[in-house]
C-alpha cells in the first residue's frame, strides 16, 4: 500500500490546539488562587489579617476577569476558525505565554500595595502590570494580524468585521493598559489597579465585536 509522504507544515483542525489552550488556560487560573494565603496573624486577628491583605483581592479579581475574558474569546475565535497552519498556531501559543505569567505581577502587586500603597514599589509593580497586560493585547493583535493573512483558515461564514474589530479591540486594550500603567507610576498605583479591574468589563461586553458590527 502507497503512503503520501506530507511536506512541509500540513494543516489540520482547531481540536488540538483548543484543547491545549484549554488546558493551559486552566492553570493560568488555577495560579492565581495561588497568590491568596492564610495570613500569619497573632490569636484573635484573623479578621484583621485577612482584610490587610485587600491587594491580593484585587489582584485576583482583576487578573481572574482578565483571562475569563480571554478564554471568552478564544472560544470565539475558534468557533471561526476551521484550519490551523503554523502562523497561527505560533500566534496562539503566544497568547498562551503571554497569559500565563500574569500570576507574577499579579503577586508582585498585591505584596507591593499591602506593604505601602504609594510608594515607589507599588508605582513599578503596577508598571511590569501593565506592561504584561498590554503584551496580552498585543499577542491578540498578532493573532488577528494573522487570520487576516490568511482567510482561507476562517470558516466562510465568518462576519465581514470579526477581524477588523478584534484587532481594534486589542490595541484599545494595549493602550489602556500602557496608559493605566503610566497613571499608577505618575499619579497613584491605586488608580492604575482600579483601571486593571475594570477593563475586563469593556473586553466581555465586547466578545462579540462593537455594537455596530454585530449581524442582525
Amino acid at each position: 500500500m502507497s503512503h503520501t509522504r506530507l511536506r512541509g507544515f500540513s494543516r489540520s483542525d482547531t481540536s488540538r490546539a483548543e484543547a491545549f489552550s484549554d488546558g493551559v488556560l486552566a492553570v493560568a487560573v488555577t495560579l492565581l488562587v495561588l497568590g491568596l494565603s492564610d495570613p500569619a496573624h497573632r490569636p484573635g486577628g484573623l479578621g484583621h489579617a485577612l482584610l490587610a491583605q485587600w491587594p491580593a483581592y484585587l489582584g485576583y479579581l482583576a487578573s481572574f476577569g482578565y483571562i475569563s475574558v480571554i478564554w471568552l474569546n478564544h472560544h470565539q475565535a475558534f468557533v471561526r476558525i476551521r484550519l490551523m497552519d503554523r502562523g497561527l498556531h505560533a500566534a496562539n501559543l503566544l497568547l498562551l505565554f503571554t497569559t500565563t505569567a500574569l500570576s507574577f505581577p499579579t503577586a508582585v502587586v498585591a505584596d507591593a500595595i499591602q506593604e505601602a500603597p504609594s510608594g515607589t514599589d507599588a508605582r513599578v509593580a503596577v508598571a511590569l502590570y501593565a506592561g504584561l497586560a498590554a503584551a496580552m493585547c498585543l499577542s491578540w493583535v498578532v493573532f488577528y494580524h494573522q487570520l487576516a493573512r490568511r482567510p482561507e483558515v476562517l470558516e466562510p461564514d465568518v462576519e465581514d468585521t470579526y477581524v477588523r474589530h478584534g484587532r481594534l479591540r486589542s490595541w484599545a486594550g494595549a493602550l489602556a493598559y500602557g496608559t493605566a500603567g503610566l497613571l499608577g507610576v505618575l499619579v497613584a498605583p491605586l488608580l492604575a489597579i482600579a483601571v486593571f479591574v475594570v477593563l475586563p468589563v469593556f473586553y466581555f461586553l465586547t466578545s462579540e465585536g462593537f455594537p455596530q458590527g454585530r449581524d442582525h
